[in-house]
């Protein structure tokens, strides 16, 4: 007990000063757990001692992961994204599956069954940290953010049949079909249980949890719902990561979904770094010294194959640059490889030195990406420039005595099916490939620029215009076009709206002829209606 407890404060320390360090010099935390887990692993020696210990570890992260997963995906929300989740993830899903299985299978020398594992397991990507950085730098409402996501779910869903192979390929005197009659028998069973009778039972659990007024028993009973719903999946032969999916997506229907949201926030990237903190532990520098040129080629090709099979199958369907964008997001390969490797390794459908050498690959790609997501724009600017303003709308030479609209998002689509009705004459710029292919098929005069750039509001003749409108939320935006409007020569009649007082104190200091605080004028209407129906 005392040696655990010298492990744990040891990882917990490494962690801490290691991720200061990091963090100074603008490096990912996630670098920093799993240094942690290797030093810790050396120190203590755990390797070939705790095997068994450690994948369990390991799971448990990737279980508490695939819950808030679970809880962020409602069936609403995969219909809503079906087109993504659907489509894009099942192409790249399965194109990126066979090509690695037949390079596996023809250049590596590997047997079919082993080939085919190992093929698909290379197509998963790495939903925690791209995620993660995803939801740091807000690329996560971004359009290539939504592509990326919905890919990222499929894979996720597509860890059930690469591990339910697994156990069809290892097999030992039960015939295939008998096999996939009865995982698809259980599959049904575990689906009932937990997303329809789950459903009724967690309702009526929890409000009675509620009872107590106890934040603490609360915590407590989402832990017992998480650890439960894995145990009833384990039971059935699926993954516990399965049965915290189902558990997050059923508990995501409920009422209760947006406190558990909140209240899991604080310990959502503690329970990743514990996660990341096993990986680092399952790396043997022994073997991947040896075979260190092997490992660097392994993560050259991987990547570049892999990025190239995203941005071709996503070109027919979105923009150049969506496209690129999700490559670079999905180049790596993911955590759930990692588990996949180690079974593989148990059934021995791997060898051990196989797996090392997957393992290192695979972490080694996961640690790029953050850098690689941090300067994505920089890094698609240089192979794709932004289509040129008058290149993409030629016509925006001859305005005048016209209505500039900077965004075009729920606000202004309103606005400007009542300005077309009125025949006014206007133009809406906005950065969002996605907005603007809506505000085309809308009929609306979009165009796609950055409207914080001064030579776009030159471009559509600002300083002829009856009005320029920004309705947009981004404040470090808002205050770099009211600074463009405010540099032009004449009396410019600006109308900004703004979200609350503290985005308005952002443009105070410069000459806008009107702002418009969305929430102040809402507490007006709300008292005006409250004073109406005399509450």
């Amino acid at each position: 007990m005392e040696h655990l407890l010298v492990i744990f404060l040891a990882t917990i320390m490494i962690a801490t000063i290691s991720n200061v360090f990091l963090k100074k010099i603008g490096l990912p935390t996630i670098i920093g757990y799993i240094f942690s887990g290797l030093v810790i692993s050396y120190i203590f020696a755990l390797k070939g001692q705790n095997h068994e210990s450690l994948a369990h570890l390991a799971e448990f992260g990737i279980v508490f992961l695939m819950f808030t997963i679970g809880l962020e995906f409602s069936i609403k929300h995969l219909n809503a994204m079906k087109k993504e989740v659907f489509v894009y993830g099942a192409l790249q899903v399965i194109l990126s599956g066979v090509i690695f299985s037949a390079l596996a299978y023809y250049l590596a020398s590997l047997e079919l069954k082993s080939a085919i594992i190992l093929g698909f397991a290379l197509s998963l990507s790495s939903t925690a940290i791209v995620l993660k950085v995803l939801n740091e730098n807000s690329g996560i409402h971004t359009p290539y953010g939504r592509v990326t996501l919905g890919i990222l779910l499929f894979q996720d869903l597509a860890v059930i049949p690469i591990l339910l192979m697994i156990s069809i390929f290892t097999s030992q005197g039960e015939s295939i079909s008998y096999l996939l009659l009865k995982t698809l028998g259980s599959a049904i069973l575990v689906f009932f249980l937990l997303f329809v009778v789950g459903k009724k039972f967690i309702e009526r659990f929890l409000t009675w949890i509620l009872q107590s007024d106890s934040e603490e028993i609360f915590l407590v009973s989402i832990l017992l719902i998480v650890v439960s719903a894995s145990f009833i999946a384990d039971l059935f032969g699926f993954s516990f990561s399965l049965g915290a999916f189902l558990a997050g997506m059923t508990i995501a229907e409920t009422k209760f979904r947006y406190r558990i949201e909140a209240d899991l926030i604080p310990f959502r990237d503690l329970l990743l770094g514990v996660f990341f903190v096993t990986i680092g532990m399952q790396i043997d520098l022994a073997v991947a010294w040896e075979n260190i040129l092997q490992i660097l080629l392994l993560v050259s090709t991987i990547m570049i194959i892999k990025g190239a099979i995203i941005f071709g199958m996503l070109l027919p369907f979105v923009h150049k640059r969506i496209g690129f964008k999700t490559a670079l997001a999905l180049f790596q390969v993911g955590e759930f490889s990692l588990a996949i490797f180690a079974l593989a390794k148990s059934y021995e459908l791997i060898s051990l030195q196989t797996s090392q050498i997957l393992i290192v690959t695979v972490v080694v790609s996961m640690i790029m990406t953050p850098f690689v997501l941090k300067n994505i724009k920089k890094i698609v600017d240089y192979f794709f420039h932004e289509p040129s303003l008058e290149m993409e709308a030629i016509a925006s030479s001859g305005y005048k005595d016209h209505l500039i609209i900077c965004g075009y998002g729920d606000l202004v689509q309103k606005l400007a099916k009542k300005f077309k009705q009125m025949h006014l004459y206007f133009v809406v710029l906005e950065h969002d490939m996605q907005l603007v292919e809506k505000g085309r098929a809308d009929g609306v005069p979009i165009i796609l620029a950055n409207a914080a750039q001064k030579s776009v509001l030159e471009a559509v003749n600002i300083e002829q215009c009856l009005a320029i409108m920004i309705a947009i939320d981004d404040a470090k935006k808002l205050r770099l076009i009211c600074e463009n409007i405010t540099s032009f020569d004449g009396d410019i009649n600006s109308i900004v709206k703004v979200k609350n007082a503290s985005h308005e104190a952002i443009i105070k200091d410069l000459k806008i002829n009107h702002i418009v605080n969305q929430s102040e004028k809402m507490a007006n209407i709300l008292i005006e209606e409250a004073v109406k129906c005399r509450l």
